[in-house]
């Protein structure tokens, strides 16, 4: 269903020189957006606080501009339905508009606080708490740079790359994948606009409507619909210090006639568990004996931080039964958008003609610099620094929740990854907190986004934040879950 519209603060100023009054220039404001149908009928509109938070006015103000727009028609109240853009009445009756087809599209739409932090990443007066990228000063800025100067002084490729991707590449990733354990062929390798278009690739090209996922629970998975929106079920399995607890798992796969198992063993996604290696032959042993294909997430296993981590699923299969993802986007750089998939050569073909049906292959010059980053020794001197900047920044966090946090919440200590999973000791609502939180200027990711139910867990990032950052953030955080406490 259609969620509240996404109106930034960066879309509309008050107008000084104006002789209007606030509320009058945003009722105008808002007549221009229903005027050139940026906000088509039906439309619903944020709640009167919110409205009041993003234009950074009072909501009183805002309560008087959308009268003034409720008198002219252009609104319209619904019971239990919000506010909404009028339908103009010469509408009424056709067969649709784009505000039917947005609420009624297949493909689900983001949880609301998902879409909320994907717009409010972008608003740089917030503290984020919880991003799942490098900070732009831990980017290899200067290497890119160098790489690309060169290749501009080359013939650049403005051409399609083959179904596969860039064969260069191809070749750079084998190489790659091989100093892991995994063998892996250029023509067993895929290359991605992202890791997360392997999501969508595979849930559309691979699974039957109906079938079920099993993953771990909490999961990165349950954050995304790129499954779901297919008509594919998830089933959460439990876990303990070591990863995926795999007593369960032959019971839950005959039991929902699984499809897949969707699994995170290096650095986990957003509890930053690392499955040990006893428990990965464990599961690849019980897998193989139920013949039940693995989607191995491989997106942090370049950093670790205290010792490498065992080989991945993928070194370990002799069947053919895992895919493997991969992504230059938590380590070197989120904007080139390159990921790759390696598994059978036929899945990964099909997999390829479900791509060329959808965007014809990813950027042809990321592929290039990607190439060249990888072949030049680039992406292992990055990450031998950045895992050294990481170390000190988890080190930090750490210390900062010894300071802040005792008696409040417990944590474990990563290995690896971005993420520090801090479990609350008293439940709290997590949407009001990430509400308050919001209003002090933190962005958190509350551990609702990957699992429904969860009321205790904050997914805690040492990547993006600064170090003074995170020392004025956790210290904030910190006392606005004593009011929470106090309140209960």
């Amino acid at each position: 269903m259609w969620h509240s519209a996404g109106i930034s603060s960066v879309d509309w100023r008050p107008d000084p020189a104006s002789p209007l009054p606030l509320y009058a220039q945003i009722a105008g404001y808002f007549r221009a957006k229903i005027g050139c149908g940026d906000w088509p009928a039906g439309m619903k509109l944020p709640p009167q606080r919110e409205l009041a938070r993003q234009l950074g006015v009072n909501r009183s103000t805002v309560v008087a501009a959308l009268d003034q727009l409720a008198a002219l028609g252009l609104i319209e109240g619904r019971q239990g339905g919000g506010t909404r853009i009028a339908a103009e009445r010469a509408n009424r009756g056709m067969a649709g508009s784009w505000n039917d087809y947005v609420e009624e599209g297949i493909h689900y739409p983001n949880l609301p606080a998902v879409q909320a932090i994907n717009r409010l990443e972008f608003q740089p007066e917030l503290l984020r708490l919880g991003t799942g990228e490098p900070a732009p000063e831990l980017l290899p800025g200067e290497e890119m740079r160098s790489i690309l100067a060169d290749l501009a002084r080359d013939e650049l490729p403005l051409a399609y790359e083959e179904p596969l991707g860039s064969l260069r590449l191809r070749r750079a990733l084998s190489a790659e994948l091989g100093r892991s354990g995994i063998q892996a062929a250029p023509s067993s390798i895929l290359i991605l606009s992202g890791a997360l278009q392997g999501f969508q690739l595979i849930s559309l090209g691979l699974l039957p409507k109906g079938s079920t996922v099993l993953l771990e629970k909490p999961s990165y998975l349950y954050s995304i619909h790129s499954f779901q929106s297919a008509g594919v079920k998830l089933h959460g399995l439990p876990m303990d210090g070591r990863g995926l607890m795999a007593e369960g798992l032959e019971d839950a796969a005959v039991r929902t006639k699984a499809a897949l198992l969707y699994t995170i063993p290096a650095f986990h996604n957003p509890t930053g568990i690392l499955m040990d290696a006893e428990r990965r032959r464990e599961l690849m042993e019980q897998t193989a004996a139920l013949g039940l294909p693995v989607l191995e997430d491989g997106a942090y296993q370049d950093l670790w931080l205290d010792a490498p981590p065992p080989p991945p699923l993928k070194a370990l299969d002799r069947n053919g039964s895992v895919l493997h993802l991969g992504t230059l986007s938590k380590s070197a750089s989120p904007g080139l958008r390159i990921g790759w998939v390696a598994g059978p050569e036929q899945v990964i073909r099909r997999l390829a003609d479900i791509k060329m049906q959808t965007d014809y292959g990813a950027s042809s010059l990321s592929q290039l610099a990607a190439a060249k980053w990888l072949e030049d020794g680039c992406h292992e001197r990055h990450c031998s620094a950045l895992r050294l900047t990481l170390r000190r920044r988890r080190d930090l966090m750490l210390e900062l929740l010894e300071r802040h946090f005792a008696g409040l919440a417990e944590w474990s200590k990563p290995a690896g990854g971005f993420y520090v999973w801090l479990r609350l000791n008293r439940p709290v609502p997590l949407p009001k907190l990430f509400r308050a939180a919001l209003a002090e200027g933190l962005l958190l990711n509350t551990g609702d986004l990957y699992d429904r139910s969860d009321a205790r867990h904050l997914r805690l990032s040492y990547a993006y934040a600064s170090p003074t950052g995170l020392e004025r953030g956790l210290a904030k955080l910190a006392e606005l879950i004593r009011r929470f406490n106090r309140m209960a």
